[in-house]
Formats: C-alpha cells, sequence, structure tokens
C-alpha cells in the first residue's frame, strides 16, 4: 500500500448560508464516509483546520497574521490514505462529501 495525502479546499463556510438540515446531513455523510473508510484501512488520519493561522514567507520570513485564501477559498482539512496506487486513492477521494458544499480535493502521494 501506498500513502497519500489528501487536501481539502473549500469555500470559507462563513461566507456560505446552508439550512441546519442542510448541516445536518452534510455531517452525517461526512460520518458515513469517514467510517467506511476507516474500517476498510484507508483513512490512517486527518483532521478538519481552524481558521486562524500564519503565514510565513518572503526571503526574511515576515510573519503575517492570517491564513493563506485564494478569493474566498481556504484549505478545510487533510487526511492521510493508504491504497494501492493514486486510482485506487482517487476513487476513495471522489465519493466524499467535500463536493457537496463546492469544496474540492486534492490527492499527493507521498513517501513515509
Amino acid at each position: 500500500m501506498k500513502n497519500f495525502l489528501v487536501l481539502f479546499r473549500e469555500p470559507d463556510g462563513r461566507k456560505d448560508e446552508h439550512t441546519d438540515v442542510e448541516i445536518q446531513n452534510h455531517r452525517q455523510n461526512w460520518n458515513q464516509w469517514f467510517t467506511k473508510y476507516i474500517n476498510e484501512g484507508n483513512i490512517t488520519g486527518g483532521s478538519g483546520l481552524t481558521l486562524e493561522g500564519r503565514l510565513i514567507k518572503g526571503i526574511d520570513a515576515q510573519i503575517e497574521e492570517t491564513i493563506h485564501y485564494v478569493g474566498t477559498e481556504i484549505v478545510g482539512g487533510f487526511m492521510t490514505l493508504k491504497a494501492a496506487n493514486l486510482d485506487e486513492a482517487t476513487h476513495i477521494v471522489k465519493s466524499c462529501p467535500i463536493f457537496e458544499f463546492g469544496g474540492y480535493a486534492e490527492v499527493r502521494e507521498y513517501n513515509g
């Protein structure tokens, strides 16, 4: 099995409005999806991320009290998973609920 990192990118949730029912269904879908792939041994870690953070950039490592945005898009979370190859990892991630609220995912193999 190979190791993969999944970065979840999504619109900043503070800017989109969803009904309580939509949010409840979305959370339930995430729980079911995680349970399935944890039980199958594919998901090995991960977490959602807070909206607090710092950027450190430039030759002199300047610190900014913000996180990286592209428009209103943020990295909302990450996950590590095991799969036979990139095709299998892609198949697993393709079925996740990130797409319900306009998010998307990037899957990349890592050595470790």
